[in-house]
């Protein structure tokens, strides 16, 4: 585990970039990371994401109790609690209302990732959770049954859901969905969207771990910042 300092910092570094690529406005959003098997470090409720500060982050456990931290955990606790649950390699979790992979959702359809590469290798099939009232225990029990097979979920008429083995995981993958959601909707416009074949969609989910694997062990986005500036 990455010592709490460093975490805080790159959670607040993810909420910059969510705010920045616009796929969180206002106080739209939540990032988590764990910080132990029974800890989990939380977005505050009700703030901008783009300007957090690092000490607003919020500890809680996995059974839902506070510990330090002076503000309100994400109204979306529930779900992020639920999938730490569900997943113990899961070691953080990013929701955000990406525009184009949200339409999907509203539309009650899913971007189909089989039709381009990187979408099958890093976000492997996405989910698509039938609605509940936003920050409800509701909502995090409907997706209890899809999160021991899936990475990437679509909140219907709401948003989306990433998870990963590190935080720069799940943080790619909301980028990865939202573009691919550009993609798709783009190749229906000026024609149509051809999948791979089942053989090829075979060999590239071979390759899924190892992607992920790989793209784990890369450094944080404040510490790629520290290296930068030096």
């Amino acid at each position: 585990m990455r010592g709490e300092g460093v975490l805080r910092r790159e959670v607040v570094a993810v909420c910059r970039r969510l705010w920045e690529r616009g796929l969180i406005a206002g106080p739209e959003g939540n990032v988590s990371a764990r910080l132990s098997a029974e800890r989990v470090l939380v977005t505050p409720a009700g703030m901008s994401k783009v300007e957090l500060d690092p000490e607003a982050l919020v500890v809680v456990t996995l059974d839902g109790r506070r510990g330090r931290g002076s503000t309100s955990p994400s109204s979306e606790l529930a779900v992020h609690l639920k999938l730490y649950s569900a997943r113990p390699d899961v070691q953080a979790v990013v929701h955000a209302h990406p525009p184009v992979a949200t339409a999907f959702a509203v539309a009650g359809e899913l971007p189909n990732p089989r039709a381009l590469p990187e979408g099958i290798v890093f976000l492997g099939d996405v989910a698509l959770i039938a609605y509940e009232r936003p920050g409800t225990q509701a909502l995090a029990d409907r997706l209890g049954p899809a999160a021991a097979s899936h990475d990437a979920f679509l909140l219907a008429n709401h948003g989306a859901v990433t998870v990963g083995p590190s935080l720069v995981v799940a943080h790619q993958r909301m980028e990865c969905l939202e573009h691919t959601a550009r993609i798709l909707l783009t190749a229906r416009l000026v024609g149509r969207v051809n999948e791979l074949s089942p053989a090829q969609v075979a060999e590239l989910v071979a390759s899924r771990p190892r992607v992920a694997h790989a793209a784990g062990r890369l450094p944080g986005p404040a510490r790629r910042r520290r290296r930068r500036d030096a």
